[in-house]
């Protein structure tokens, strides 16, 4: 019998490229694969899906279907915190599917499959990292195809990535998860994106197009953590006045307060919020981590809330897959 581990690190997701149905593509995620936090799922081949969780057993019978195998035994060795910002259910589905596919032998082919597993209807950033790592820009989905409704489930493919860069190694993301409501998700996240896009002012993808082409994808390609940081809290920022009627503001409570704080920090760049939150981010490197890991902390206990403070490099490749044993 076969055996297979498969363990992925989180994503950040900086924002989109364009949110108005005014321009000729829609959505077009900007994001970065992290080496920790991580999701650590085992497979076994099984006559029938089990799996104790509802959610990986859901994502299970979904492997199972696509992959027409008869069955798999999944265990969660480490988990995301989920719907935070982090990119849990794409990283999750991804890797019981890489897992299940594995311990049977057969090749997992994450990104056309993605769909099925109800993946990367917006962003490809977490199908992209997952795969390969890195800092991420895809191409987003054609206007005419994406409108305010979501398309029919698994209805779509997965955008293209049009831009891919190691990171430094040396870099390190600050990744601050307060104790707060979770950001939205499932159907709240489809009528609020609705909502949004419905509304969104054409000029500012036009402006966010200006910092992705001028600053961001040349200080990503050239290692300039400074100005790489500068970018993506412009592109924050910016995604921020799309949303702001739907989360309350540029950012969301309490994230709003702890970006406010950080950005005081002299150490840290690129203060934001990841997708709806509410994890609050920022880049520095290893030699100043400490200090940007101990101006996060007094931030949290400022305001009175508890949360975990984590310090990642960046992903400089894809999900780790490990198998043991042998197909009987």
């Amino acid at each position: 019998m076969t055996t297979a581990t498969v363990s992925t690190g989180a994503r950040l997701h900086v924002g989109f490229q364009n949110l108005s149905l005014a321009r000729e593509r829609l959505y077009g995620g900007i994001g970065i694969g992290l080496a920790e936090p991580r999701v650590t799922v085992t497979a076994e081949p099984a006559a029938s899906v089990a799996a104790a969780d509802p959610l990986i057993r859901d994502y299970a019978n979904r492997a199972v279907d696509v992959l027409a195998v008869s069955g798999v035994t999944i265990t969660l060795e480490e988990s995301l915190p989920r719907h935070v910002g982090l990119g849990s259910g794409t990283q999750l589905a991804l890797a019981v599917l890489t897992a299940t596919a594995r311990a049977h032998g057969l090749e997992p082919r994450s990104r056309d499959r993605a769909p099925a597993m109800g993946r990367g209807g917006r962003s490809g950033v977490g199908v992209a990292t997952f795969a390969a790592g890195g800092f991420v820009v895809d191409a987003g989905h054609p206007t005419t195809r994406f409108t305010t409704e979501p398309p029919a489930a698994g209805d779509w493919t997965v955008p293209p990535v049009v831009a891919r860069h190691d990171l430094p190694p040396e870099w390190r993301f600050l990744v601050v998860v307060p104790d707060a409501e979770p950001g939205r998700n499932g159907n709240d996240e489809d009528a609020s994106m609705r909502a949004v896009v419905e509304r969104a002012d054409p000029a500012i993808a036009d402006e966010i197009a200006g910092v992705v082409t001028r600053k961001l994808l040349p200080a990503a390609a050239a290692g300039r953590l400074e100005r790489f940081g500068e970018a993506i809290a412009e592109i924050g920022r910016k995604n921020g006045a799309w949303y702001a009627d739907a989360q309350g503001g540029v950012f969301r409570p309490p994230a709003g307060e702890l970006v406010a704080s950080l950005e005081d920090c002299p150490v840290l760049s690129g203060v934001g919020q990841s997708s709806w939150g509410p994890v609050v981010y920022g880049v520095t490197d290893a030699a100043h981590a400490e200090e940007a890991a101990a101006a996060a902390q007094d931030a949290l206990t400022d305001r009175g809330l508890e949360g975990e403070v984590v310090l990642a490099a960046p992903a400089g490749t894809g999900a780790r897959i490990r198998t043991t044993g042998d197909r009987q």
